[in-house]
């Protein structure tokens, strides 16, 4: 027999409670008859939260019996929770599997693939796109950048100057400007990059969080932030060498 199930939620002209929304979606997709009950305003919502005991909407009901929000619900369903903390490397996949895909792309456009330019491409399109990433919150990156390269420790602010230098590198690379002009930039915060990441992991044999995908990441600091700084000192000498 098919479970039945009661949604308590909040949508008005004003809010509407994502957590409801997909309360609503997972509730149908387990295959639940759903009686999907609106709380249309504040004075509603409020008056439900007193009669129930709750702090908080939605609610959802299995059979009578009380399962709570969208998070309870999930684990009453045995499903894992969404937006774990822990640590990921899904960031680094995505900024790196979308690069790699749009120089592809690009490197494609004119029929014939060019590898050459595709790799140029994709190292450039994945430091204006990490760039991005720490220029979002530029204080949250510079107060975890600072922990393990070695140049901030030393003068905080070129933990402000970074991701404008790694940005400016890459779009140097993007647009073929003459190499002079960017890849000394990207030899030298590469390399220190290199330098402090393998000392913080290798040699202090730290346990902390890369600065790499912005600030507060859950991305380890290690191996994929070493490669990333290698990546950069060889794209630098590279453009150098083949001026």
């Amino acid at each position: 027999m098919t479970k039945q199930a009661t949604l308590y939620r909040m949508e008005t002209a004003e809010h509407i409670c994502p957590f409801g929304l997909k309360s609503r979606d997972l509730l149908r997709r387990e295959g639940f008859a759903l009686d999907d009950r609106v709380l249309s305003s504040r004075q509603e919502a409020d008056i439900f939260k007193r009669e129930h005991g709750v702090d908080t909407t939605p609610q959802v009901f299995i059979e009578g019996e009380q399962i709570g929000g969208y998070e309870a619900l999930r684990a009453h369903l045995g499903l894992d929770q969404e937006g774990d903390s822990g640590t990921t490397y899904k960031p680094v996949i995505a900024i790196f599997g979308a690069s790699a895909l749009a120089a592809l792309a690009l490197a494609w456009s004119g029929g014939a693939l060019n590898l050459s330019a595709a790799v140029s491409t994709f190292i450039g399109l994945s430091m204006v796109v990490l760039a991005i990433q720490k220029l979002q919150d530029l204080t949250a990156f510079s107060n975890q950048f600072v922990t393990y390269d070695l140049l901030a420790m030393r003068h905080v602010r070129y933990a402000y100057v970074y991701p404008f230098a790694e940005a400016y590198a890459g779009i140097g690379m993007l647009a073929g400007a003459a190499p002079w002009a960017f890849a000394p930039v990207a030899l030298f915060i590469g390399s220190v990059g290199a330098v402090s990441v393998f000392k913080a992991v290798y040699i202090d044999r730290r346990e902390l969080k890369c600065a790499c995908v912005g600030g507060d990441s859950q991305v380890p600091l290690g191996f994929v932030s070493l490669t990333e700084n290698l990546i950069m000192i060889l794209a630098g000498g590279w453009m150098l060498t083949a001026a």
